[in-house]
């Protein structure tokens, strides 16, 4: 028998061994051994055990001394588990049966990051996301002096960046797959609902961008009036990003827009006359 064969072997006989351990401890009628176990395995890290021993005694551990601290540990041990959705209704309920606790300040954060742990990949639906910023902004209201409240802060903006990118590739899509009217009235919101971005002189050149290619797309008769949203976009632009480093661009779709501006209005009058 090879050396990785013999540790396999070695590695399933300990886990059953664990396992049968476990289930001895689980069917004693013995609570305080249980919760002695409990604790045990609790600071050892085996918080699979942990959780289902101290669940098996709350109805004898409820209402001691005891409680609280089980309570606590009983919440730690699913997130350790990466169980986030149960972490969070046990921190939150840990706040509301403790409210005078000094674990309470932690748990209302922990109840706040368990819903940013779940937060998901920026193409998936932000629910999570945006339950975190409410949840860490209250935290921050509630625990303001809290040594907490720069990560809590940091996190708020990190759910933000997280909220802009989603928004910014939704008006992206639009604009590759040439719904541009679709695409400059996306973009142009991200640039509202995220004015301070780093990158909204960025969102209002796409604006540009997509209106402009909207207007060359657009039937004779509609082109004038589409092309003046253009020109409009381009002067809200120079006027709210007079340093940005794609003002030239922006200069030449305007230049361009008003020569096609003129040859259109010239074709209308000669076509009236």
């Amino acid at each position: 028998m090879n050396r990785i064969a013999l540790f396999l072997v070695v590695l399933s006989v300990a886990a059953s061994s664990c396992a049968n351990k476990f289930g001895r401890i689980m069917k004693s009628k013995d609570y305080e051994y249980k919760y002695k176990m409990a604790e045990q395995y609790y600071a050892n890290k085996k918080y699979v055990y942990a959780q289902q021993l101290f669940e098996d005694i709350f109805p004898y551990v409820k209402g001691t001394t005891r409680y609280e601290d089980m309570y606590y540990k009983l919440a730690y041990s699913y997130y350790y588990q990466k169980d986030y959705a149960n972490a969070e209704n046990l921190f939150k309920s840990f706040v509301e049966n403790f409210p005078t606790s000094v674990r309470n300040e932690e748990c209302d954060y922990m109840r706040a990051f368990c819903y940013y742990k779940q937060s998901p990949k920026v193409e998936l639906d932000q629910t999570n996301t945006n339950k975190t910023m409410q949840l860490m902004q209250a935290f921050i209201n509630t625990h303001p002096n809290s040594a907490r409240s720069a990560e809590a802060a940091n996190i708020i903006d990190l759910c933000r960046a997280k909220l802009e990118t989603k928004e910014y590739k939704s008006a992206e899509l639009y604009y590759n797959l040439g719904f541009y009217k679709a695409a400059a009235i996306a973009f142009g919101t991200v640039s509202e609902n995220f004015p301070d971005s780093k990158k909204a002189d960025e969102y209002k050149l796409q604006v540009i961008k997509s209106y402009y290619r909207y207007a060359g797309m657009s039937l004779a008769e509609k082109q004038v009036e589409r092309y003046e949203k253009v020109v409009s976009e381009c002067n809200d632009f120079t006027e709210r990003f007079a340093e940005s480093k794609y003002l030239e661009e922006v200069n030449k779709y305007k230049t361009e827009t008003v020569n096609i501006l003129k040859n259109l209005k010239n074709e209308q009058t000669k076509k009236a006359a």
